[in-house]
């Protein structure tokens, strides 16, 4: 009996990450190509983009780059008319771009407070408002596009001396919640990914003495996440029927407590 061949369930979509040169992003884009989505990865350091769009169009996929600042919000409207013009109206958007600068707030680190509210807050939204005609146009002819957000878990718990962070997470968690009401109607799904610790380069950027230590220490009593276990949740939110949509899902390590 001949082998019967299966649709792979992302098969015709058009996908879009930012801060894909790294992490969760990085992985979330070879794995939606994987899937069957044309990827289109956005970030600011081009030659990571190329290594990885070489890389998916090396295990059968199909991805374009567009090296992108997403604080800059004609860059980011320039990246979505490109999406359009190449692959189509984006019908998937997880917008990941972002970054984590814990400080004390006696230290008055007003550079990284307001790098984490360009990066986690406008990037975010620049972002959105980009692409949110096309996924509402993608979703009218395919009846259904997902926006996926990546929050935190620190939107939800208490962590010293991670306040700015923390609130940024915040706002995402809680837009995402208001936009999934806002957009549900039109059949664009609106989901947010709260992870708990996931080992990437987000850690390398923690100048804080205080914070460094106690992700060193955590290091010892718990495994971390991978990007690769969020890349499978972004998958599978994506890959729902169109009638289910997962508002928020917690990702943790096992072994963290909070």
């Amino acid at each position: 009996m001949a082998a019967q061949s299966y649709a792979r369930p992302l098969d015709g979509r058009v996908a879009v990450v930012t801060g894909a040169s790294s992490g969760i992003g990085e992985a979330a884009a070879e794995h939606l190509a994987w899937l069957g989505a044309k990827v289109a990865v956005v970030a600011r350091r081009e030659g990571r983009l190329e290594d990885l769009v070489a890389r998916i169009e090396k295990n059968g996929g199909s991805a374009m780059e567009i090296a992108a600042d997403v604080t800059d919000a004609a860059r980011v409207q320039a990246a979505a008319d490109a999406v359009d013009e190449e692959l189509g109206a984006a019908d998937l958007l997880f917008n990941n771009a972002g970054v984590m600068l814990p400080a004390p707030i006696e230290e008055r680190r007003t550079d990284q407070w307001q790098h984490q509210i360009d990066l986690n807050i406008t990037g975010l939204m620049n972002t959105i408002g980009a692409f949110v005609s096309q996924l509402i146009r993608a979703a009218g002819a395919r009846g259904v596009a997902d926006l996926i957000n990546t929050a935190s878990i620190a939107a939800h718990n208490i962590f010293p001396n991670f306040a700015v962070y923390s609130g940024t997470k915040a706002f995402v968690a809680q837009m995402s919640r208001d936009l999934r009401v806002e957009l549900g109607p039109k059949r664009v799904r609106v989901a947010a990914i709260s992870p708990g610790t996931v080992g990437t380069e987000l850690q390398s950027h923690v100048t804080d003495a205080g914070a460094r230590e106690w992700l060193d220490a955590s290091k010892q009593t718990m495994e971390w996440l991978t990007p690769q276990d969020i890349a499978q949740v972004v998958g599978f939110i994506a890959a729902l029927p169109p009638r289910a949509n997962l508002q928020e899902v917690i990702v943790m390590p096992t072994g963290q407590p909070t």
